[in-house]
């Protein structure tokens, strides 16, 4: 056999193989992902400076349907959180003793407090996330 012939049939045996295990890849990939908890999110305003110009305390917002509602600096802040709390990491530190004491899965609800970056603000965020 001639070598171009034979790096055309073994290039195109290797699309064959890659193309199947690209499949078996996505179906493996989708039964994880099936596997995967669902979550809700809810984040509300914990602390605001009373004349801030942003958020007021108290105010809620569900993620990620509010998302444009919230402040880009404040919402930068949430984003790696977000994201690690909607696969399912817990981290660990509590805050114990403080203002900011998290619920750690307890019936199914895992809170997290993030800080707004902007020095003026004096803004926290509280994120809550239960399992559905």
């Amino acid at each position: 056999m001639k070598r171009r012939s034979f790096c055309g049939t073994a290039g195109m045996a290797m699309v064959g193989l890659a193309a199947g295990s690209t499949v078996l890849g996505n179906a493996a990939k989708s039964n994880a992902q099936n596997k995967k908890p669902k979550y809700k999110f809810e984040i509300e305003i914990f602390e605001a400076r009373k004349d801030t110009w942003c958020h007021k305390k108290g105010e809620k917002f569900a993620y990620p349907e509010d998302m444009g509602k919230i402040c880009p600096w404040l919402m930068g802040s949430m984003r790696d959180f977000l994201v690690a709390l909607n696969y399912g990491a817990v981290l660990p530190w509590k805050y114990a003793n403080t203002p900011y004491e998290k619920v750690i899965n307890v019936k199914k609800v895992t809170t997290e407090f993030v800080r707004c970056p902007d020095p003026t603000a004096n803004l926290v965020a509280k994120i809550t996330r239960t399992q559905v």
